[in-house]
């Protein structure tokens, strides 16, 4: 007689095993433990996430929608790789809109911001703490979106948004490294503190320089390691 599954036990649906290849392929990207321009092999994937080739070509797909996989005719998938002049180009760009940004945010800043970024920032410190690579980046995003949106303008924070997207390969590392972990932390306090200030060129230049110690580690990765053939 067959034996009857447990209704305690939780079978997940084929959405959430869909899912959940996803989150594992896009965090081995995004963290690092795929360098760029590895290339992707399916059946690799297939034996490292326990999935259906289906599972693992679908999560292929989305990655490439997302733009940190590439799909190359007679290459198959591999990781999205930037050369140095496309990332000091792109950094250019984000650079200019996180300036003009900082800078329309009217200071000192209402104290309901003030508040929300300070529990954001909780909630990113404490995911450090847990060593949640997941959380950490989750929490930073929602700490930088939040203070983006206090700049008043939808649409340049929309912009912003697609070129923190673009960058995701490039910043999201450096959240796993403790010195950039720890200096990404500092600054956000720093932030925090500007905001209740009136210097509105100090928070626009510290925004900016932000950004430098993840910029920087791509292009030393780049340049210690040569793209995979």
């Amino acid at each position: 007689m067959k034996a009857q599954a447990s209704p305690d036990i939780q079978v997940p649906s084929r959405e959430e095993e869909q899912a959940e290849v996803i989150r594992r392929l896009e965090e081995d990207i995004i963290f690092g433990r795929f360098a760029p321009g590895l290339r992707l092999v399916e059946d690799t994937l297939m034996q490292r996430y326990d999935a259906s080739r289906h599972f693992v070509r679908q999560a292929l797909f989305q990655l490439e929608r997302q733009g940190i996989v590439l799909r190359e005719k007679n290459v198959g998938a591999t990781v999205r790789f930037y050369s140095a002049d496309e990332v000091r180009q792109i950094y250019e760009v984000r650079e200019m809109l996180t300036r003009q940004a900082a800078l329309m945010i009217a200071l000192p800043a209402p104290r309901n911001l003030i508040e929300e970024l300070s529990e954001l920032q909780r909630q990113y410190c404490a995911k450090a703490d847990a060593q949640d690579m997941r959380g950490i980046h989750e929490t930073n995003d929602a700490f930088h979106i939040a203070l983006f949106a206090a700049c008043g303008n939808p649409y340049l924070v929309r912009s912003l948004q697609d070129y923190m997207n673009l960058t995701l390969p490039m910043r999201a590392k450096n959240l796993a490294d403790n010195e950039g972990l720890a200096l990404s932390r500092r600054q956000h306090e720093l932030m925090i503190e500007l905001l209740k200030g009136r210097d509105s060129w100090a928070l626009a230049q510290l925004c900016v320089d932000h950004m430098a110690y993840s910029k920087a580690d791509y292009l030393a990765r780049i340049a210690n390691d040569k793209k995979p053939q």
